[in-house]
C-alpha cells in the first residue's frame, strides 16, 4: 500500500500518541476489554484533519487480514494442545519429571525448570492453578516458604509464555514483525532458560526473608494425591516438543539446504506451523484418550475445542488490530520521525521495543498487550534501522515481562492461591518478573550486538 494516509507530521505524532494513551487509559482506568480499547482509538484516528479515509480503510483491512490469515489457526491449535495437557495430567507429569531430574531436595529449581517447559504451552495463570497444590505440599514437606518454593516457578512460566511461541503473545509478535518463527523459538528458548535461572537465584536470595507460609488447605488436590495416574512422560512432553522441533527444522532447512530441492520442500512443509501444531494436537489427543478413555470422548470432540476457540478469539482479534495499527503507521510520516528521534537520543534502536513492552505491560498489566503494542509500533521501522525482526520481537517480549504487580491478573492468581500477603507477593512475584525481564533483555542485547540475532 503506497497511499499516504496523513501527510502532517505533527498531527501524525499527536494522533498515534493519543491512540496509545487512550488504549492504556481505557484498560487501566475503566477496565475495558483490550479489543474494544484498541479498536476505538484506531477508528478515532481516522477523524483527524487531513486523513485520507479511503487509504485508512484500505490499510486497516490489509493490516488486519494480512496478520491473522495464517496465525489464527496456529493460535487455536496451540490453545487446544494446552487444553489437552491441562485435562490429562500432562502438566503434573512434566513437573514430576523435573523433580526426579534435580531431586526433591532442590524443589524450587525443579519447579523453575517445570515452569520453563510448561509456559511454552500453557497460559501462565492456568499453569499456576494446576501446580499450586503441589507447591504448597512441597513447601510444607521441606519447611520452606512459598516465596522460596513458588517464585522461580511464577517467573519462569511468565518469561517463557512471553518469549517462546507457540504461546499467543510471542506468536502474535512474530506475525506482526514477520520474524522467522524457528529462530525465535531456538533463540528465545535459550534466553528464557538463562532468565529463568536468574529468577530461581532471586527466589533463593529472598525466600527466607519474606513472610509467606504455605497452607494445608490445598493438600490432597493434585492428581497424584487424588489417586489419579499420571500419563507417560514421553506423551506428556511430545505435544510441546515435537511441534517446536518441526518448526525449528524449517530454519535449518533454509540455512543448510538448497531451495527447490525435494528435501527442502518436505522439511519446509512439515515446519509449517499449521502442520507442526496439528501434529502436536494429534499427540495430545492420543494422550487424552490414553488417560481418560471413553469417559471424556464427547468433551474431546466438542467442549475442549470450544474452550480453545474461546481462549484464542481475543488474542486473534487483538493481533489483527495490532496489524491494522502497524499498517496505518506505515502510511504516515511517523515512521521516519520515530526512527530519526530514536537515533538522535544515541540509544541503540533495540531499546525501543523493550521500552514499549515495559510501558504496555506496566500500565495494562497484560504481557500480551505489551508485546503486541511494541511489535505493532516497531514493525514499520525495521526497514530503516539496524534491527532484525527476531531481535525486535525478543526485546519487546523481554519488556512485556516487566513487572507484574497489582494490575495484573496473573499476579493476583499467584498471590491469592499462594496465600501470600500483598507486600510479600510484590517482593516475590513483582521482583522475579523484574529480574527475569532485565536478564532476558541483557541476553538479547548481547546476541544482537554480536550479530547472532
Amino acid at each position: 500500500m503506497d497511499d499516504v494516509i496523513l501527510e502532517s507530521v505533527p498531527l501524525t505524532l499527536i494522533g498515534f500518541g493519543a491512540v496509545i494513551i487512550v488504549l492504556f487509559f481505557l484498560i487501566a482506568r475503566y477496565k475495558w476489554h483490550v479489543f474494544t480499547a484498541l479498536l476505538l482509538p484506531i477508528i478515532l484516528f481516522a477523524f483527524l484533519p487531513g486523513v485520507d479515509r479511503g487509504a485508512f480503510v484500505d490499510a486497516f483491512v490489509a493490516g488486519f487480514g494480512g496478520t491473522i490469515e495464517e496465525i489464527a489457526v496456529v493460535i487455536v491449535l496451540g490453545s487446544l494442545i494446552a487444553e489437552m495437557l491441562k485435562r490429562s495430567g500432562g502438566v503434573e507429569r512434566i513437573t514430576d519429571s523435573m523433580i526426579k531430574l534435580v531431586g526433591r531436595q532442590r524443589m524450587p529449581l525443579a519447579l523453575t525448570f517445570a515452569g520453563f517447559i510448561i509456559g511454552i504451552a500453557i497460559f501462565s495463570d492456568v499453569g499456576y492453578v494446576i501446580l499450586n497444590p503441589l507447591v504448597h505440599g512441597a513447601a510444607i514437606a521441606s519447611g520452606a516458604s512459598m516465596a522460596t518454593m513458588a517464585t522461580g516457578l511464577v517467573g519462569a512460566m511468565q518469561t517463557t509464555h512471553a518469549m517462546v511461541p507457540p504461546t499467543p503473545g510471542p506468536l502474535a509478535a512474530v506475525a506482526l514483525l514477520e520474524a522467522d518463527l524457528g529462530r525465535v523459538i531456538l533463540i528465545g528458548s535459550g534466553v528464557t532458560f538463562v532468565a529463568s535461572l536468574a529468577g530461581w537465584g532471586y527466589a533463593m536470595l529472598i525466600g527466607s526473608k519474606v513472610t509467606s507460609p504455605p497452607s494445608e488447605e490445598f493438600l490432597g488436590q493434585s492428581f497424584t494425591e487424588q489417586g489419579k495416574k499420571l500419563p507417560p512422560i514421553g506423551l506428556s512432553y511430545a505435544p510441546i516438543i515435537v511441534p517446536l522441533i518441526l518448526i525449528a527444522g524449517g530454519s535449518f532447512a533454509n540455512l543448510l539446504l538448497d531451495e527447490g530441492t525435494f528435501a527442502h520442500e518436505i522439511i519446509t512443509f512439515i515446519s509449517w506451523p499449521v502442520f507442526a501444531l496439528g501434529v502436536g494436537v494429534i499427540i495430545a489427543y492420543i494422550l487424552s484418550i490414553k488417560m481418560t478413555g471413553k469417559e471424556d470422548s464427547e468433551n474431546r470432540r466438542d467442549a475442549w475445542v470450544e474452550e480453545a476457540l474461546r481462549g484464542s478469539a481475543m488474542i486473534i482479534m487483538v493481533t489483527g488490530l495490532g496489524g491494522s495499527l502497524s499498517q496505518i503507521l506505515r502510511g504516515t510520516p511517523a515512521v521516519d520521525v520515530i526512527a530519526e528521534g530514536v537515533a538522535a537520543t544515541g540509544l541503540p534502536i533495540i531499546f525501543l521495543p523493550f521500552v514499549l513492552g515495559i510501558v504496555g505491560n506496566i500500565i495494562t498489566g497484560s504481557t500480551t498487550v505489551g508485546v503486541i503494542t511494541a511489535a505493532s509500533i516497531t514493525a514499520p521501522l525495521l526497514g530503516q534501522v539496524d534491527l532484525s525482526p527476531e531481535a525486535a520481537m525478543l526485546a519487546a517480549a523481554s519488556g512485556s515481562i516487566i513487572v507484574k504487580y497489582v494490575n495484573s491478573s496473573y499476579f493476583w492468581v499467584c498471590t491469592s492461591l499462594s496465600r501470600m500477603p500483598l507486600k510479600s507477593a510484590l517482593i516475590s512475584y513483582g521482583g522475579v518478573t523484574l529480574v527475569n525481564g532485565v536478564v532476558a533483555m541483557a541476553c538479547v542485547v548481547i546476541l544482537w550486538a554480536t550479530g547472532i540475532v
